[in-house]
């Protein structure tokens, strides 16, 4: 799209989210027809107004294979910003993901709560997220209102959702996964063994659920 392109089409639609139309088209691809749940954050709330909030919103679809899949709204640049037209990357360069076993949407909000946390430590501390990092917690569950196992996280590409180009530039899906505190033990003293660990979970679960009920160690 040229500069000229782009600026008739802001003009012509006020409120035109090119990159919001990104990640719905490629989620779209996956769940045709679907309407997901959506929670967006209060305008108040949002870094740009004053606030702690850095994404704008968040989307849980139901899968066919029974798990719910979480994406997120703020990593990649939303909305017509003409700065950013033809970029390398779109912002950040990725939206994160999580999958959540089947359950009511109320029962993944604590997965919000969680990558809203990781948002606005990339932000504030410009620390991005990139495939088969680890990231560690202070030794308790992920979940703050529920024992778990599940002590840590890792980063994996969307097992479901390819990456595509945008007006923006490259945008990925980042998928959290929840790992256990031996396994985090272990990718602590070997980093490359993250891939390892991902094929491992992948034999037995193909698309790589956090299921805060998993006991069972996979390194």
């Amino acid at each position: 799209m040229t500069l000229e392109e782009f600026r008739a089409r802001e003009k012509a639609q006020e409120d035109w989210a090119p990159g919001w139309e990104a990640i719905d088209a490629a989620f779209s691809a996956l769940y045709p027809g679907q309407e997901p749940d959506h929670y967006g954050t209060l305008l108040p709330a949002r870094a740009l107004f004053g606030g702690d909030q850095y994404l704008d919103g968040y989307s849980l679809y139901t899968s066919p294979h029974g798990h719910r899949h979480l994406v997120t709204y703020g990593m990649s640049e939303l909305y017509a910003e003409e700065s950013s037209l033809g970029g390398t990357y779109s912002k950040w360069g990725y939206e994160m993901t999580m999958k959540l076993p089947g359950q009511p949407a109320e029962g993944c909000l604590w997965a919000i709560d969680l990558l809203g946390n990781l948002a606005r430590y990339t932000f504030t501390q410009n620390r991005w997220l990139e495939p088969y990092q680890y990231i560690a917690g202070d030794g308790s569950s992920i979940c703050r209102d529920r024992a778990s196992a599940l002590t840590g996280l890792l980063v994996v590409p969307d097992t479901e959702v390819p990456g595509r180009d945008t007006l923006y530039g490259r945008l990925d899906f980042l998928q959290l996964v929840g790992i256990t505190q031996r396994e985090l033990d272990v990718l602590r003293q070997d980093p490359s063994q993250a891939p390892v660990l991902a094929q491992r979970l992948g034999a037995d679960d193909p698309w790589l659920l956090t299921d805060l009920d998993r006991t069972r160690d996979y390194l």
